[in-house]
């Protein structure tokens, strides 16, 4: 990936509030691409995340931290894992194309695209809202993505005519057009959408909800963290075992709430005692 450069300090207060938002939203990126990987057709022209690496402490004048854009995502509810997008500027530990591994609380940006549309992209937007309209034009051109207005970041993908998304605002100075996040809890359409399918699959196989994947994780784990509340209560209906634990320990419940889904966190706590 060749993207174009644009430094940044990675003390500016805008920066540090970027890097919030985009720790804070994450599960839609995640959940997004939890129904990219069901998909026959793709859905997403792009998906990446951006994390910091670093060769140790320098003395030539560059920052200790080269922030870079990895692909091929994965996510276990700790650790984000990829492919290292970028070809480093000045680091010599870490390579283009590099499977690598970073913990989730490093993460400082991430975005997807469709249709030439960016969706999340924090970081860059903050650097976007700094920028004259002529710069922004150019910035963007180089890129080749619509970012929208720089003091609104869409999170979630709008779908046809009815806009399933929501806008985290206001990051940067703008004005709010939408409420910072969705109101109140709402499946993906994918979701709803398929949960006859889904609930056929399990009627016709029981022990799906029983079977682990070579990560050890069950369906229930996966779709906790991924914020399928739809498919979770199918599962739990069907018998999955809401106690089980992945192999760092971890109960979908755990999983749920450590990415933001409360609502899901709540609802197996109260299943697990009744």
């Amino acid at each position: 990936m060749s993207e174009p450069i644009f430094m940044f300090d990675d003390d500016d207060p805008a920066m540090r509030k970027a890097n919030e938002a985009a720790q804070g939203s994450f599960k839609y990126f995640w959940r997004e691409l939890s129904w990219e990987r069901r998909r026959i057709i793709p859905g997403l022209d792009m998906a990446m995340v951006k994390l910091p690496f670093t060769d140790g402490p320098r003395t030539d004048g560059h920052s200790d931290f080269e922030q870079m854009w990895i692909g091929e995502v994965g996510f276990d509810g700790e650790t984000l894992t990829g492919e290292l997008l970028n070809s480093p500027n000045w680091l010599t530990s870490v390579r283009q194309g590099d499977s690598v591994q970073v913990p989730f609380a490093q993460l400082t940006d991430w975005m997807m695209t469709v249709d030439g549309r960016a969706y999340g992209g924090f970081t860059v937007n903050a650097m976007r809202a700094k920028m004259g309209r002529n710069e922004r034009k150019q910035h963007d051109k180089a890129w080749g993505l619509d970012f929208g207005d720089p003091t609104e970041t869409q999170i979630e993908i709008e779908r046809g005519k009815k806009s399933f998304g929501g806008f985290v605002s206001s990051l940067f100075g703008g004005r709010s057009k939408q409420n910072s996040q969705p109101v109140g809890f709402s499946d993906h359409p994918m979701c709803v959408n398929m949960m006859e399918v889904i609930e056929e699959q399990l009627q016709a196989d029981r022990e799906t909800v029983r079977t682990v994947n070579d990560e050890g994780f069950t369906l229930l784990h996966c779709d906790a963290l991924a914020g399928n509340f739809g498919v979770v209560k199918l599962l739990v209906k069907y018998g999955a075992d809401i106690a089980a634990r992945t192999p760092s320990g971890r109960t979908a419940s755990n999983l749920a709430r450590g990415i933001g889904w409360s609502e899901i966190a709540d609802y197996l706590d109260t299943q697990s005692n009744v």
